[in-house]
């Protein structure tokens, strides 16, 4: 949906960028972490607790 004229259409340009980053975290991190054996790092944890924030605002309105 992200990044083609229908997801443009129904959503504004910042909720598709958004949005793009969560989909893209949510399959780079357990990528990272089961198949390159990436440690969790807290700092891992603060930056996911900021793109929940994001998501929060950027779709609140």
């Amino acid at each position: 949906m992200p990044a083609n004229r229908i997801g443009y259409s129904t959503l504004s340009l910042p909720q598709l960028k958004i949005l793009q980053e969560v989909i893209t975290l949510s399959i780079f991190v357990p990528f990272a972490m089961l198949y390159m054996k990436e440690s969790l790092k807290l700092n891992y944890l603060w930056a996911g607790l900021c793109l929940v924030g994001a998501v929060y605002f950027i779709f609140k309105g």
